[in-house]
């Protein structure tokens, strides 16, 4: 099983644009109103600033002309100057009502999106989680989906408004004065080449920048979750320089992805002013032949600047577009996840469980051309108590998850009293097995929440009851707010031990007629442990149950003992008998206790 914190894949450039594109526009399909809207006063907003220049060289037409006359209409001056505030305003208050659509949209999406994807994840089947990380998948579902939104918010309406003014500039000038315009043939095309071989040049570092941070983050966060056995090992230094090696590359990496990101900004601006110049020099001298007035020239140097500066402001909001899309793929790669398949139409209930459970000739492996279990012959009658023995990797935890339904058997028949466990709805199958496993799980609440997680409908009285029984109710008891105690997030403010106390009494309250300890007192001492198997004598009293230990002490008094090794059973019987045949469980018993 793959429980690796490892480091968390980072990408700048989705594979497949177009279906990506598709994937997201079914979310922002759901708020096309607002979409439309948005559209709409992009477009607005636009406009009005479009005005402005015009309005402008109108007035030092008018201004020039005074000069000329000696008498300069201020009057006109004036309805000029408020119209042009009147204009820029209605831009401005446009332009944030635009950023405030946008942003509650895009919270909007992401909430759906977030909420979409924990659904999926939820329904995925356990494979899903043994084959991906935790940390890549916590990325997913929190930095990933932050960056759609900001994509959305930011990016998406920064590009469709310079985009309007690019194209309402270029309009404009068309309009203005059609014969300076041919002076943009050279310089803007000039730019657009510089800029998309920035662009190109810059992405792949950009990719390596991100590579290198992510790197860093997956090691920091592998030295932080193994701080104390580093600390045991006195490995500080060794971790510390091993650091230094990930933070030098991760700052390299980002030092020249900036340094000819920095590149484009002064480049475009030079072809920008390169173009103004050229149209101040012409515009100049088709003034002086009079063939443009004042007024035209003026409006016309105003619009070229419009249409030069957000070209290179495109070419960087691509790249975080990119950015923002390359995480969308890797959200929508969870969403297209396959689920656990829906049970048959015509699966049966398992109603008044007995707890007869048989495995013939089951073979399974976790890739398609390896098995890990070979030829499994096992029967466990109903109120026996069954125990699974062997090595490390020998398949013992492995039977568990197929009992459970976590993986579908290659070859084979499981049945629980007599029915195909394939044939059974699978949450009755997984209800009918309580389970307590060598990892302890508790979640951030009340201790007498994280114990009615196995049964919500328990009363307080149940509940104090099996946390006797687990031997933890003096400890619960001695809590400043007793069952009221909150816990942090994984049990941290209590002892291993504990913990593993506290997950016994929730399997204890849960009414399953199967019982399963995968390793349940491997993290207790010796004098709990005798405590415990105590208290389990109670719970496992009339329930088929199987326990799966390392420790060959807790399950001596097993009815049965099933000894595995790679992947095959190879001795079954009880502990007397298993000793007595001097075969496998014999080493092992004796590797244990050896004098």
């Amino acid at each position: 099983m793959n429980r690796n914190f490892g480091v968390v894949k980072v990408v700048n450039k989705p594979k497949d644009f177009k279906k990506t594109m598709r994937n997201l526009w079914k979310y922002l399909y759901k708020y096309r109103f607002l979409l439309i809207l948005a559209l709409f006063i992009t477009i607005a907003a636009g406009l009005f600033s479009l005005i402005g220049p015009f309005i402008i060289g109108k007035s030092i037409l008018l201004i020039s002309e005074g000069f000329i006359v000696g008498q300069i209409d201020f009057e006109q001056i004036w309805i000029y100057a408020l119209l042009l505030i009147c204009f820029y305003f209605a831009s401005s208050i446009l332009s944030l009502l635009l950023n405030q659509i946008m942003i509650r949209m895009s919270k909007k999406i992401t909430k759906t999106i977030r909420e979409d994807a924990f659904s999926k994840i939820s329904s995925l089947p356990i494979s899903f989680f043994d084959t991906n990380t935790i940390g890549d998948i916590i990325s997913r579902m929190s930095y990933d989906i932050d960056t759609i939104g900001s994509g959305l918010a930011t990016n998406l309406v920064s590009i469709v408004t310079s985009f309007v003014t690019v194209v309402g500039s270029f309009v404009m000038m068309l309009i203005t004065a059609p014969i300076l315009c041919l002076i943009f043939l050279v310089p803007v095309p000039l730019s657009l080449l510089f800029t998309w071989y920035m662009v190109k040049k810059t992405r792949p570092l950009f990719k390596t920048r991100s590579k290198k941070l992510g790197e860093l983050n997956g090691y920091t966060e592998e030295m932080v979750t193994g701080a104390k056995s580093i600390r045991t090992y006195n490995n500080e230094q060794k971790i510390i320089d091993k650091f230094d090696v990930y933070n030098h590359d991760a700052v390299e990496a980002a030092y020249k992805a900036e340094y000819y990101s920095s590149i484009t900004g002064p480049g475009v601006n030079f072809f920008s002013n390169l173009s103004v110049t050229l149209v101040c020099i012409f515009g100049t001298i088709l003034l002086i032949r009079k063939t443009l007035t004042i007024d035209v020239i003026s409006s016309f140097v105003l619009y070229s600047r419009k249409f030069s500066g957000p070209i290179n402001e495109i070419a960087n909001l691509i790249t975080d577009l990119q950015t923002a899309l390359a995480a969308a793929e890797r959200v929508f790669e969870i969403l297209e996840q396959t689920p656990e398949a829906n049970d048959k139409i015509d699966n049966v209930h398992l109603n008044d469980c007995e707890g007869n459970i048989k495995l013939e000739k089951v073979n399974f492996g976790y890739l398609e051309n390896s098995l890990v279990l070979s030829d499994i012959n096992m029967e466990v009658p109903s109120g026996k108590v069954i125990a699974i023995v062997g090595p490390t990797g020998c398949g013992k935890t492995t039977i568990v998850s197929l009992l459970m339904r976590f993986y579908n058997i290659k070859e084979g028949l499981i049945t629980i009293d007599d029915k195909n466990i394939y044939n059974i709805v699978r949450k009755d199958v997984r209800k009918a097995f309580a389970m307590v496993l060598q990892d302890t799980w508790l979640f951030e609440g009340s201790i007498i929440d994280n114990l009615r997680y196995s049964n919500k409908d328990a009363t307080i009285e149940e509940i104090k009851k099996v946390a006797t029984t687990a031997s933890i109710d003096t400890y619960i008891e001695a809590l400043p707010n007793g069952y009221d105690t909150i816990m942090v997030e994984g049990g941290v403010n209590i002892s291993i031990g504990q913990k593993q106390l506290l997950t016994i009494a929730r399997a204890m309250l849960q009414d399953s007629k199967m019982l399963i300890l995968d390793e349940a007192t491997s993290n207790v001492d010796t004098t709990t442990e005798i405590d415990i198997q105590n208290a389990m004598q109670k719970l496992m009293s009339n329930k088929t149950c199987i326990i799966i230990a390392h420790r060959l002490s807790t399950i001596r008094h097993a009815d049965l003992i099933v000894v595995m090794k790679d992947g095959k059973i190879v001795e079954i019987g009880n502990h007397e008998q298993l000793l007595a045949n001097e075969g496998f469980y014999n080493e092992l018993h004796y590797s244990q206790y050896k004098t």
